[in-house]
């Protein structure tokens, strides 16, 4: 038996940037002020900033700390 594995196309952060797109636009299709707006909005917030920290944690710049 043989494992399948998968290629991701995009990056990390593209994919988190991809979803949270998405739900911002599924969010503009419900009611201002409902729950379900709120959380998809939220969602989409939480993405971009997982995305955002991913690149600040790969970048060059990021150094251990010294003794």
């Amino acid at each position: 038996m043989q494992r399948r594995t998968f290629r991701n196309v995009l990056s990390f952060p593209d994919r988190l940037s991809k979803e949270a797109e998405r739900w911002r636009m599924e969010a503009e299709k419900l009611p201002p002020g409902s729950t379900e707006r709120a959380a998809l909005e939220r969602k989409a917030r939480q993405a971009e900033t997982a995305a955002h920290m991913d690149d600040w944690l790969k970048s060059p710049g990021l150094q251990p700390p010294k003794p």
